[in-house]
């Protein structure tokens, strides 16, 4: 028998449960299989090395032992029409973890739409969410994060940092340690989705560019305009420079 965690209203730390692994291949394949075996969520998986890391569509991710290698599995944390809030919510999570090992007075801590961290507009954290439903009906949310904390990738196609460059002197063990309180945090606040709006206010105080022109990619096209602010969804609100203000659910930003 799998051991399932039993809810009473919002979610709390205690609810949350850890293993800790030396490699894997990934620690989002390792969420996944817990799930498939019964697994009732609310289980983190983290890795010194991972052997087959990736981030959003499909890029590899450096996966050396030194950084932060950090999966969460979640069995239906919300209705599914209030999911799309959910990686915004978890960037908010890495960003006061982040924000807890830093020293003060450094280049600016900002969040990039919709789930990137930055340090002086350079990335220093991925965060991948998947989804699967399970044969039982259930339905399995897993977040990847991996943080740079002493490695970066070598030829990366944008700017990236990691956090020994801004005099950040902690451990995987210890970056975690803020990771799993934060998100406990921010998970109760975000309230299965119904809390969204206070999570977006959150997140929209460590907004990177907020009133900036940028261009969004997508795939078979990309839009520019003046990046007006993020909704009570998550969406992207930009004034396109054709004069529309569009509200977009996901694409890569560039800024400039």
């Amino acid at each position: 028998m799998i051991d399932t965690p039993q809810h009473t209203g919002r979610m709390s730390i205690d609810d949350f449960r850890h293993e800790a692994m030396v490699e894997t291949p990934s620690t989002n394949i390792e969420c996944f299989a817990r799930a498939r075996a019964g697994d009732g969520g609310n289980l983190w998986i983290t890795a010194i090395r991972q052997t087959g890391g990736r981030g959003r569509r499909g890029r590899p991710w450096v996966s050396e032992p030194g950084n932060l290698y950090a999966s969460l599995l979640l069995i239906d944390p919300a209705p599914i029409d209030r999911i799309g809030s959910l990686p915004l919510a978890f960037a908010l999570a890495v960003y006061r973890a982040i924000r807890a090992v830093l020293p003060a007075g450094g280049a600016p801590l900002e969040i990039k739409w919709p789930n990137d961290v930055l340090i002086g507009r350079q990335k220093t954290c991925g965060i991948l969410m998947e989804a699967e439903l399970l044969p039982d009906g259930r339905r399995a949310i897993v977040i990847g994060i991996g943080i740079n904390i002493a490695h970066k990738p070598d030829n990366p196609l944008y700017p990236v940092t990691m956090l020994s460059e801004h005099g950040a002197s902690c451990s995987p063990d210890e970056l975690f340690a803020h990771l799993f309180r934060e998100t406990a945090d921010v998970l109760r606040d975000w309230d299965e989705g119904r809390g969204v709006a206070g999570v977006m206010a959150g997140w929209r105080a460590a907004a990177c560019g907020i009133g900036e022109h940028i261009t969004v990619n997508f795939p078979d096209r990309s839009i520019g305009g003046r990046f007006v602010g993020i909704d009570d969804n998550g969406y992207l609100l930009l004034d396109e420079d054709e004069g529309a203000r569009r509200s977009i659910a996901a694409g890569d930003v560039f800024f400039g």
